[in-house]
């Protein structure tokens, strides 16, 4: 349990004022639940012994008055405990994705999704139970325990007070508090799951996200939907913390007429002073705190696990960082004698590549050949095991990720398309240029399709683009990276869903922008690399062969099987 306070105490000291009010409230309800037990003394003394009919007149209102105080007090307390709760919750998982957004892909690939959306949701949600609900028990309880204790005590050790506490009054507000609370919790769920889509999202297009280092963009978004849910999550908190007040208040109504009409009755003569101090007892008050409190020590062994959980996510530090230098243009990338291992396998090895702008290089092999591997050490995905890759002359660690990733645009064989516009995913992290939407999607020959869509470029896409066929998704997916005006261009099987027609017509494009920047090609069909400028046979991890496309059909065997096996698979 200390450890728990310990560790939330930096988030605490951030609520202050809110702190403040919590602890005024909880003074408010210590105070006001001994007042109501004080109150028994002057009932018994003056009214029930003395007979003093004004004192009768004046305790009802004294009663409802001390619930009053009471009832509020709670109501504060228990509003800005989750408040502070919900909010330090909000703030922690905002910390939380984004922190997760910058690790390594080797570790984002070593965790499951499932794993990591567990953490960040229900783990998280244990939390908020510890900060909005068993911290705040433990204090409340705690001083409810020494108000009473002390008051008891003052009064007499021997003595103890009992009195029964009956609510039917608030039946009606309840029902009322019930169907707002069904409203709020509709919503709120609504809310949440929105919350677990747009992460979810982000973790499913990681790579898209980190190769434009758009990692704040995706930020931002997530920020929002997490502020709707958490404001949405304290309209429904504000309406259950009046379910208990409600309770209380409404039942104080109840026991001052309790006491009143017992009151009289035992003036009458009709009923004796012991069967009616049955009803009104301190000790009985002072068992609640210290029944909760016997029971939150086993609560709190669940959330020390989550907390566990989610510590350990926060301790981990990525080992891809941003270098000092800020990349301005991209005229040359050199592979030196690079290889690459993930764990005990070798992916790439020996290999040396002088790549210029204005060419294109083919890099084909079988699956599992390294090409994949080799484009991803150019965005960072991973860092070399040995060798090193110098962009224009400098190491390529010593620049910003940010800028590396501003100028190569990458076009994975999975296509990301958002849960957003047309021109939002083209445009992805950066603010949408109409005009340049326009080009990109021409370059890309996709704007004959858009335009004609419901709202052209501003028409939404749903989740995965599934309104839209898969030739569709990959010209936006393209049109996205030509948006960047990048002087890198990597396509990794960036055309195989195209239709004949549509493909030439972007090699066409593709050759026409080719001076522009260095184009390196992915591919397993090898008619879509006739006309590159190098192409780069891997085998085993290796470059097998190199040269043109005829240079090869003469050279190289891997290459002829290939060439082989891609006719085949056109008859």
């Amino acid at each position: 349990m200390k450890k728990l306070f310990l560790y939330f105490l930096p988030y605490l000291s951030e609520y202050k004022r809110e702190f403040l009010y919590a602890v005024l409230g909880m003074v408010a309800v210590a105070v006001g639940t001994t007042a109501s037990a004080h109150l028994l003394k002057p009932v018994l003394d003056q009214v029930f012994i003395a007979k003093d009919r004004e004192m009768l007149k004046l305790i009802p209102f004294a009663i409802v008055a001390v619930f009053f105080v009471k009832s509020l007090g709670k109501y504060v307390q228990t509003y800005y405990t989750v408040y502070i709760g919900n909010d330090i919750v909000r703030k922690i998982r905002n910390k939380l994705s984004l922190h997760l957004m910058y690790q390594d892909m080797a570790f984002l690939n070593s965790m499951r999704n499932g794993e990591l959306l567990s953490r960040t949701t229900n783990d998280i949600a244990r939390i908020q139970n510890v900060v909005s609900g068993l911290i705040p028990s433990v204090l409340i309880n705690a001083m409810l325990i020494v108000t009473l204790t002390g008051y008891v005590i003052w009064q007499s050790p021997k003595l103890a007070f009992y009195f029964l506490v009956v609510m039917p009054l608030a039946l009606l507000p309840l029902q009322l508090l019930a169907k707002r609370m069904k409203k709020y919790s509709t919503r709120s769920q609504e809310s949440n799951a929105d919350l677990t889509s747009r992460l979810t999202e982000i973790f499913n297009n990681i790579e898209i996200i980190k190769s434009n280092s758009s990692q704040k963009y995706e930020q931002r978004r997530f920020s929002d939907e997490n502020m709707n849910f958490f404001k949405l999550s304290m309209k429904q908190s504000r309406t259950n913390a009046l379910v208990s007040p409600a309770l209380e208040l409404f039942g104080s109504v109840a026991i001052a007429v309790t006491i009143y009409v017992g009151a009289n009755e035992v003036i009458d003569g009709h009923m004796t002073v012991g069967s009616f101090f049955a009803f009104v007892t301190a000790l009985f008050m002072l068992y609640d705190p210290i029944k909760k409190l016997s029971n939150v020590h086993n609560q709190m062994q669940d959330a020390i696990a989550a907390t566990e959980r989610i510590d350990e996510l926060f301790k981990t530090e990525p080992t891809i960082v941003s270098g000092p230098k800020e990349l301005t243009h991209i005229d040359r990338i050199r592979f030196d004698d690079v290889s690459l291992k993930y764990g005990d396998k070798t992916a790439l090895e020996h290999i040396n590549i002088d790549a210029v702008k204005g060419k294109v290089y083919a890099l084909v092999g079988d699956s599992g050949a390294g090409k994949s591997s080799l484009v991803n050490l150019m965005v960072r995905f991973y860092d070399v095991t040995s060798g090193t890759i110098y962009v224009n002359d400098d190491d390529i660690r010593d620049y910003t990720l940010h800028s590396l990733h501003q100028k190569i645009a990458f076009v994975t064989q999975r296509i990301f398309i958002f849960q957003d516009t047309v021109a939002k995913n083209v445009a992805y992290g950066e603010t949408v240029d109409e005009v340049r939407v326009v080009r990109a999607l021409e370059r890309a020959h996709a704007w004959e399709f858009v335009e004609a869509l419901p709202e052209g470029i501003h028409t939404p896409l749903d989740e995965f683009g599934t309104n839209l066929s898969g030739g569709q998704r990959q010209r936006i997916a393209l049109a996205r990276a030509l948006y960047k005006d990048p002087d890198v261009l990597i396509l990794d099987e960036a055309t195989s869903a195209l239709d004949n027609k549509s493909e030439k017509a972007i090699q066409q494009a593709l050759e026409a922008l080719k001076e522009e920047m260095i184009t390196f090609i992915v591919a397993h069909r090898l008619t879509t690399i006739e006309h590159a400028d190098e192409i780069l046979v891997f085998k085993g991890g290796k470059i097998e062969s190199r040269g043109t496309y005829s240079e090869l059909l003469v050279s190289s065997e891997e290459f002829k099987k290939l060439a082989s096996s891609t006719l085949k698979q056109a008859n």
